[in-house]
């Protein structure tokens, strides 16, 4: 640790410097304590530490205490990503009254100590520090924007995540719409029979949820609808719905009655036209889709004794587990063969892509459980059937998942296990008494090729995002190469997407299993919940703001914006909504006048950066 002491004005930039070692991530690369040195001679700099953690409680404290004692006004971490820890030095800086915009952050791990070595490391990260003491020194004092936000918030989705995000919401006492696609509540759940690792059924767990939802005072819920327009920001969202095909059908279930493989029916739209909805959050339920096998995959849709495992599921429902044998379509099924990992893990020249030219190179996580608590029910009900497994490798991650296999284990079901490179071919041998054959080559048995004749094929499908390429359009909202909507970190902010004010719920994420579902959901509506019961929100400053004394009214920014809305024309010049403005600065690089500047990233304080590194 290094202090200047000197004579200073009450409005002379005091910077202090705080240098983290990161646990030898950074300082195994890095001089931190050459680093220190080096800087402690830049102009401004009067207090320059260095510290193990920096983002711990005594790193922090080593701020506040420089603060409150007067020594510095301004304050550089140089330490990992802003993105892990940069509101972590915020919080520290308002904790200790001062303005928790005076704050730069210097990232010397993955931009230094992750890719370079010995001095060139260190002349880098005095290079990056330099730079952000010069922006710091030019930082001024930044407010929140305060956003009023309407006590109201809309779920998109009926299934589990989203009726448990609505009971969730409606009981914080915030006014909620479900706005469902279907007739019915209980999405993907509602087609299942029962549950891992509970063994529950999907009917008690949908029922309970259900009937929670449609009995809430606060809570409205609009089956057989769907968003068909949006705009607005957070806190001022605004819905347009319409009937969707499934609003349009007429059933004659009664509400509230629970329908096999189908869920809890509610009826569709009692209306005409398209309905406005004004709400102050989103959450997205959208769930998922199991992963449809394409024409040959196995001999899918080809041979008839070839099904995914949700259809083996709504078979073994319907027939009630009576008898030593399971029977479909009139068939005997006595040997059955479980195929894990269809539609999930694909690999690049192995796989062929499915229409929308994509692989699936995730894993889905909850196959593997659901096969097993399959076979084992296969086993426990007809225990004249056989049970053959061919797996890449056995993935039951969740806490008492395990148990499945080593029930599968004690029930007797035979497992063979293959590579990616050779996986398991599916033949037709249309001959009695079985009319499929598998072959595999089994590497249990060190690569030897093993058959097995069966009756019923039955593939563990993974999972894939349910297609919302409509809402995806109209929100602008984020996917990642997964196709599943992608949030902004998955530690920090693991169910808000960049879009301020829509968050993530379940399975339209990533996939998960029940649990993991509703916590998701639990967490989205706990999120909501913090800015809509104060009734506004708070958003970071870094917005872009128009000096109309050099605007010139042209109207391009308005063009390059990527947010409708952002950047609006009137009286011949430009103007901001702070609300919606992402603070991405198209605008400015765009605008020849340099009327335009972005909040905490001026284009004065670029220039210093540049000037400070040319310098170091």
């Amino acid at each position: 640790m290094t202090e200047k002491h000197s004579e200073t004005t009450s409005d002379e930039k005091k910077v202090g410097v705080y240098i983290c070692h990161c646990g030898g991530n950074i300082s195994d690369h890095v001089d931190v304590e050459q680093l220190a040195k080096n800087i402690e001679k830049i102009e401004g700099v009067t207090v320059a530490h260095t510290n193990t953690f920096m983002c711990s409680d005594p790193g922090q404290e080593l701020i506040q205490a420089d603060i409150k004692s007067g020594k510095i006004n301004r304050a550089v971490v140089a330490s990992c990503a802003p993105s892990l820890h940069e509101l972590t030095f915020r919080s520290a800086l308002k904790r200790a009254d001062m303005n928790p915009y005076l704050y730069e952050h210097a990232n010397i791990r993955e931009q230094v100590s992750w890719v370079h070595h010995g001095d060139a490391a260190t002349e880098k990260a005095t290079s990056l520090v330099a730079a952000a003491i010069a922006k710091a020194k030019n930082l001024s004092p930044l407010e929140p924007i305060r956003v009023d936000a309407t006590r109201h918030a809309t779920v998109i989705g009926g299934g589990v995540a989203g009726m448990r995000a609505a009971l969730d919401l409606a009981r914080q006492g915030i006014q909620v719409t479900l706005i469902e696609k279907s007739l019915f509540l209980g999405g993907r759940t509602a087609r299942l029979d029962r549950l891992v690792p509970t063994n529950d059924t999907a009917e008690n767990v949908v029922r309970t949820l259900g009937d929670a939802v449609l009995t809430d005072a606060g809570i409205t819920v609009l089956g057989g609808s769907q968003v068909v327009g949006f705009e607005g920001y957070v806190g001022n969202f605004k819905l347009t719905l319409e009937a969707s095909d499934a609003g349009k059908d007429k059933r004659s279930h009664d509400p509230g009655a629970w329908v096999p493989f189908a869920g809890i029916y509610v009826g569709g739209v009692e209306r005409e036209g398209q309905l406005q909805v004004e709400t102050g959050a989103i959450v997205l339920a959208t769930g998922f889709l199991p992963y449809r096998p394409q024409e040959g995959e196995y001999g899918y849709l080809q041979c008839p004794e070839v099904v995914t495992l949700p259809e083996l599921i709504e078979a073994m429902a319907s027939q009630g587990g009576g008898g030593k044998t399971l029977t479909i379509n009139r068939r005997p099924i006595r040997r059955v063969a479980f195929i894990h990992c269809v539609g999930s893990r694909q690999i690049p020249g192995i796989h062929e892509p499915g229409p929308d030219g994509r692989l699936n190179e995730y894993c889905s996580r909850t196959c593997c459980s659901a096969i097993l608590q399959a076979a084992v029910q296969l086993r426990m009900h007809y225990p004249d059937t056989k049970v053959f497994e061919y797996y890449r490798d056995i993935r039951t991650y969740g806490r008492g998942q395990e148990t499945y296999y080593d029930q599968a284990a004690e029930h007797n079901v035979l497992f063979f296990r293959y590579e990616p490179e050779s996986p398991p071919v599916v033949e037709r041998i249309d001959r009695r008494p079985y009319p499929l054959r598998v072959r595999v080559n089994d590497t249990l048995t060190f690569g030897e090729e093993l058959t097995a004749e069966v009756d019923l094929v039955v593939l563990g499908v993974g999972m894939e995002p349910h297609p919302i390429g409509g809402l995806v359009e109209k929100m602008k909202l984020p996917t990642g190469m997964d196709g599943f909507l992608q949030e902004v970190h998955p530690k920090l902010r693991p169910v808000e997407i960049a879009n301020t004010g829509i968050l993530l719920a379940g399975t339209c994420q990533a996939p998960m299993d029940i649990s993991e579902t509703c916590n998701a959901a639990q967490a989205a509506a706990a999120k909501a919940a913090t800015f809509l019961t104060k009734g506004h929100v708070e958003l970071d400053p870094y917005v872009a703001q128009v000096d109309s004394a050099r605007c010139t009214g042209h109207g391009r920014c308005a063009e390059v914006c990527p947010v409708e809305s952002a950047v609006r024309m009137a009286g011949g010049k430009a103007s901001i909504n702070p609300a919606l403005c992402t603070g991405c600065g198209i605008c400015v690089a765009e605008c020849p006048e340099q009327a335009i500047d972005v909040n905490g990233w001026t284009l004065e304080q670029y220039e210093e950066m540049v000037d400070a590194i040319l310098a170091a």
